[in-house]
């Protein structure tokens, strides 16, 4: 810290004795909403910077490029030397790492994040990693709000909402679409939606679309004019691109999820590098779209230049520009940009899946539209494609509102609200037949991690083994009499006595009312040995258990108290139904309260 910790001191008093609560939130929500934006904007600089550098170096070569055999490897190697190296912890899995310190880190970001993501984006994407920027930068702005919540030393609740803050500043400001800032934050983040946190969302929000607006101007990312408004006779055609998209989206996550567990196989990271990097250019080079985030794609697309797409490829060299070779290609990169976005990423890049959500999104209601047309259908290709990047959002993060409002604000298409309403709704119904959880949140759940809104699973998620634990009961032994039982029974408070053998293994439970009626008859003193009174428990829980499975257990057993073991079955606890509602209904009031 560059001043002393009794300024800092004053300062913090200063702060709680002239600024109420609320008020000092709203405007901390603004400073939020200003540095979010400043690093979005200066990622898209430092990214477009690198690109136009590579292009002057590299480009205008109307046959096959074959740097790009060369110039993402470059990339991924200096951000993965810039991780290890220098920054020496994960900042992959950006959108991931906010959820899980929402959940399990007690809101707390570390300081690097603010900054690091940055760097680490930008040399990935910069040459060539086929992977978006609105992860890393919102975990950017999420870590901004974080560390600003922790040196002015708010509670967990209000830092939580600072993250959030963060997000929708990062989002409202990289992509210039406010309401998709504010809705990405209570759909994908967030726990529950209060007056008092959807303001100073709104105000960190807002705040950052106008910072954005004025470095970059005030035009959408992309340019679209309505071709065909929405018409009560294309809702079939409709329905077939969402179901269409929920697939897709179901390919994408699993095959990224599948992809990423292959790599996660091969420990040394120099490997890692050379065959994900490898990966990569390959498909790049055969597949020029899948160069960098892919906006450009998106843009011809929109545009109704699908042509594009096969310019310096080597599909273009052997087989023309055809309507059939077209529709190829577009299937192809459909199918490879998992591949490539999983290369970028596990090879070393930072980046993340929002762009190739859109990407994939985009080409997908292209194509869908195509086969419409060739069976004799009158379409608009744009306005599919348009439709698909929603549909494609809703379904791979599970957040069909953002997917909505997020096209329209990128694309100023608000006349087609009732396409987008309808195409993001099938998918996400189409995906959650499958798979119940988000790309982002898929690790998480899988581990008992993952804060919901649902607000009795999200109490129970934050609730700790650890906290609940007791270990005051005294332990028997198996070997020990009943003369030894009716002495260690005679000064403890407890009705209940966990059986350990000498090694810690857990033996099993004795119960005060099954010896209360010999306790007192001394001539059985010697003859009963605490192994042959004790019972085993209906159920026994691990100490790594997340919360809702031990509720399971509590609820299917019908138990009060259950004993807990570890890994190696040595005994550690008991836990208790009543300590459980206690803890849960401290957790809910703190949870709750405005």
């Amino acid at each position: 810290m560059w001043f002393s910790e009794k300024t800092y001191l004053k300062i913090i008093q200063w702060r709680e004795a002239h600024i109420k609560e609320r008020q000092f939130v709203a405007l901390l929500s603004l400073v939020v909403g200003v540095m979010s934006a400043l690093a979005a904007v200066l990622l898209k600089t430092l990214i477009s910077v690198i690109e136009h550098l590579l292009s002057l170096a590299f480009g205008g070569n109307d046959g096959l490029n074959y740097w790009y055999l060369f110039t993402p490897i470059i990339g991924i190697t200096l951000a993965m030397l810039f991780v290890r190296y220098i920054v020496r912890d994960d900042i992959s899995h950006g959108i991931t790492r906010i959820l899980y310190a929402i959940s399990q880190r007690k809101s707390i970001l570390k300081l690097h994040n603010t900054w690091t993501s940055i760097v680490g984006s930008s040399l990935t994407i910069g040459f060539g990693g086929s992977v978006g920027a609105e992860a890393p930068i919102v975990l950017t702005g999420s870590a901004i709000g974080s560390n600003l919540a922790k040196f002015f030393k708010l509670d967990q609740k209000t830092m939580m909402l600072m993250i959030g803050c963060g997000a929708a500043g990062a989002i409202g400001g990289i992509f210039k679409a406010p309401i998709a800032g504010l809705v990405f934050t209570l759909e994908v983040l967030m726990i529950d939606m209060t007056t008092a946190s959807v303001i100073p969302l709104l105000i960190s929000s807002v705040t950052a679309n106008a910072v954005a607006y004025f470095f970059t101007g005030s035009n959408s990312m992309f340019d679209f004019s309505v071709e065909q408004p929405f018409g009560i006779r294309s809702i079939p055609y409709l329905l077939i691109l969402g179901i269409a998209c929920g697939l897709v989206s179901l390919y994408f996550t699993r095959g990224m999820n599948w992809i990423e567990g292959c790599f996660r196989r091969i420990t040394n990271p120099y490997t890692k590098l050379a065959v994900g990097g490898v990966m990569l250019s390959v498909l790049i080079f055969l597949f020029p779209p899948l160069y960098g985030e892919g906006y450009n794609t998106i843009g011809n697309l929109l545009h109704a230049q699908a042509g594009t797409t096969l310019d310096n490829s080597l599909l273009q060299t052997l087989l023309g520009n055809g309507q059939w070779v077209l529709l190829f290609n577009l299937v192809l990169i459909i199918l490879m940009k998992i591949f490539a976005s999983a290369a970028t990423n596990a090879a070393g890049g930072v980046g993340g899946i929002f762009a190739p959500s859109l990407f994939v999104g985009c080409i997908t209601g292209y194509v869908v539209a195509m086969l419409l047309n060739m069976l004799g259908l009158h379409l608009p290709p744009t306005t599919f494609a348009l439709a698909g990047m929603a549909g494609l959002m809703s379904g791979v993060m599970h957040a069909p509102l953002t997917g909505i409002f997020l096209i329209a604000e990128l694309t100023g298409g608000y006349q087609l609200f009732m396409t987008l309403m309808i195409v993001s709704a099938v998918s996400y119904m189409v995906i959650i037949l499958f798979e119940p959880h988000s790309l982002y949140a898929m690790r998480l759940a899988q581990k008992g991690e993952l804060i919901t809104h649902h607000k009795d699973r999200a109490v129970l998620t934050l609730l700790k083994m650890e906290n609940i634990i007791e270990t005051d009961l005294s332990i028997l032994r198996p070997e020990q009499t009943l003369g030894e039982l009716v002495r260690v029974i005679a000064h403890s408070r407890r009705n209940l006595f966990p059986v350990v053998s000498k090694n810690g293994r857990f033996q099993g439970v004795l119960l005060l009312d099954e010896v209360r009626n010999i306790m007192f008859r001394q001539e059985l003193y010697e003859r009963f040995t605490v192994g042959q009174l004790m019972t085993m428990p209906p159920a026994v829980l691990q100490n790594d258990m997340p919360m809702e499975k031990v509720m399971e257990i509590f609820e299917d057993s019908g138990a009060w108290n259950l004993p807990v073991i570890d890994q190696d079955k040595r005994y550690v606890g008991f836990v208790s139904k009543s300590k459980i509602f206690n803890s849960y209904r401290h957790v809910l009031v703190h949870f709750s309260d405005e």
